[in-house]
């Protein structure tokens, strides 16, 4: 499963694309292990990891809680950068210390992991109010209509949802980037699918070493 969330995995005139999705395809037909990719909302694709309904989910983020019914992929599956994105007029000002950012109010994806920085921070009650939504367009809806002062997104995912809405001049990133957090596949422990996993990270490890893998990368921003 993976959700829609791009440009690591998202859906254009029906086709499933994306960055990850790329990597996930090779790295399965490498394994010579036929695969379907279902894109589900990421509440409801952790739900089924949990519950085992489902083999695997796709690019999730590694936290305590996910590891009591998840096995995650030792190899990184792709190293994300979360961002913060704000109006284009915006004053906020950041520097690195999320404290300061206290009196604001913040737009995130339910369920969604954006590392343990800004999660702590927001299990804290650190921003004034922290307003859901079900997916990124929508977050970034929040910020674009004034709902909101500012949005979590990863870096790419953020400046893909601006470009595919026509609003990149209307929004800025804070300079400072909050964590850089790697991100992997999750197989249902429930499933025992560790073998799985293990078969996965080799075959990962040797398209990195080929440099296979940085090719789909570079292959996939050239387009």
């Amino acid at each position: 499963m993976t959700p829609e969330y791009p440009p690591y995995e998202y859906t254009e005139n029906g086709k499933l694309k994306g960055l990850a999705v790329n990597i996930i395809k090779r790295n399965f037909q490498e394994m010579n292990q036929p695969i379907s990719i279902e894109v589900l909302p990421w509440a409801r694709a952790m739900r089924f990891i949990k519950e085992g309904s489902r083999d695997a989910v796709f690019t999730a983020f590694k936290t305590p809680e996910r590891v009591r019914f998840a096995d995650f992929s030792k190899q990184v599956l792709i190293q994300q950068s979360v961002s913060l994105f704000v109006r284009k007029d915006s004053d906020i000002h950041y520097e690195g210390d999320l404290r300061s950012l206290s009196d604001y109010s913040l737009g995130v994806v339910r369920k969604i992991s954006y590392g343990l920085r800004l999660d702590s921070a927001i299990m804290r009650n650190n921003f004034i109010r922290v307003e859901e939504t079900n997916e990124g367009t929508q977050n970034f809806g929040l910020l674009l209509s004034g709902r909101v002062d500012m949005v979590a997104s990863t870096q790419y995912g953020g400046y893909h949802i601006l470009k595919k809405l026509g609003r990149l001049n209307e929004v800025k990133e804070l300079p400072v980037i909050v964590q850089e957090i790697p991100s992997f596949i999750a197989f249902s422990k429930i499933r025992k699918l560790t073998d799985m996993r293990d078969r996965f990270d080799l075959a990962i490890a040797k398209l990195k070493a080929n440099g296979e893998y940085q090719k789909i990368i570079d292959d996939y921003f050239k387009q």
